[in-house]
């Protein structure tokens, strides 16, 4: 809440969308009133302004655009602006004319309330926070049953596309790079963790979510299924299971009750996908290296066997000391238990190590 005492309240009237400050009373009358207006399309409507007075969120800094303006942007989502898909929609690189700034239009497919819950995960939770490593939500849509994002557009693309079945123009990220984008994750999961009020379990992180800018930063994004953290004296949440197959944490695909620690996992997940420029499922592999967890896990005890974990596209390039320390802070995040897995403020000083390593890049067999 602002010093005002005043909260975000979106209008969904009239299939107009805009923000204003407004009173914590009468935003209760607002939201108690439309309840006697049309049952159907303005009920759905106004979940989005009940859900914000929900959360009691901050006022919303995003902007709010028409429909029209983003159809506008990417040519009415012409099909080859289009940058990137999975289960909640499309995303299309878009260009704002006022702003003359690129932009990645993100169109949700809309089922039903799951598809109004991930748009609302999103404007909340990019609403609440500021990081370097995590994406800029720039505005929103929601006109009729249209829901749109609009974020800054990264221009290198997923960490996925630079790390599995590179295309013959792309270089294969060295040893150091590959240590830096770890690093740049790991601070944006622990900025959710320990600095957000309340924290965020982010819930999702693989390297398709994982987006490059310019200067090869790494950003989060993908907000659509972020959860809230614990409330004060409670050590988890219970959730629906969600997420990725492969990089979920055991406990939470068992039971559904989500951590941080959850995050930690999947942030293992990631790192060692980046050690080894494996999948962490992979069906084109023998049987027995398909899944990169249960395959990687039995050299994690023997350090003459970690030069088989690393990339080959290294070409054994690499400080070997680095590689034993990459492995164990892996190994780490990827405990059974979810008590014995470190906090990423841990992991952030360790990687901070690895990430400042650049020199004595000898091939391992030296």
């Amino acid at each position: 809440m602002s010093s005002s005492n005043t909260e975000s309240f979106i209008n969904m009237d009239n299939d107009e969308v805009t923000t204003r400050p407004i009173g914590r009373n009468a935003a209760k009358r607002k939201a108690t009133n439309s309840t006697s207006s049309s049952e159907n399309a303005g009920s759905k409507q106004r979940m989005v302004a009940e859900e914000v007075l929900k959360h009691e969120t901050p006022e919303i800094v995003a902007e709010v655009y028409n429909f029209r303006d983003l159809a506008h942007a990417t040519e009415n989502f012409n099909p080859d602006l289009l940058v990137g898909k999975g289960g909640f929609g499309r995303v299309y690189k878009g260009h704002l004319e006022g702003k003359d700034q690129d932009v990645a239009v993100k169109q949700l497919d809309m089922i039903g309330v799951q598809g109004n819950s991930e748009f609302l995960a999103e404007v909340l939770t990019l609403s609440r926070v500021r990081h370097p490593n995590l994406v800029n939500l720039i505005g929103y849509c929601a006109n009729g049953h249209q829901r749109l994002l609009v974020y800054e557009y990264m221009t290198n693309g997923s960490l996925e596309e630079h790390i599995f079945d590179l295309d013959d123009d792309k270089t294969p990220f060295d040893w150091h790079t590959r240590m830096m984008l770890a690093k740049g994750v790991a601070k944006g999961l622990e900025y959710l963790h320990n600095e957000a009020d309340p924290p965020i379990i982010y819930r999702d992180l693989k390297s398709s979510n994982i987006l490059l800018d310019d200067d090869m930063n790494p950003k989060l994004s993908d907000f659509g299924l972020a959860k809230f953290g614990p409330k004060e004296g409670e050590d988890h949440i219970s959730t629906r299971v969600m997420g990725t197959y492969g990089h979920s944490s055991p406990e939470y695909a068992m039971t559904g009750e989500l951590t941080t620690k959850s995050d930690v996992y999947s942030f293992g997940v990631v790192f060692l996908e980046l050690i080894s420029g494996r999948k962490v499922i992979d069906h084109r592999r023998p049987s027995e290296e398909k899944n990169l967890i249960t395959w990687a896990q039995p050299l994690f005890k023997d350090q003459s066997k970690h030069p088989m974990v690393a990339d080959p596209l290294l070409n054994g390039d690499y400080p070997i000391k680095c590689l034993h320390q990459a492995i164990a802070i892996a190994a780490m995040c990827l405990q059974e238990e979810p008590n014995t897995r470190p906090y990423m403020s841990d992991v952030v000083v360790a990687l901070d190590y690895l990430a400042m390593v650049q020199d004595d890049h000898k091939p391992s067999g030296d």
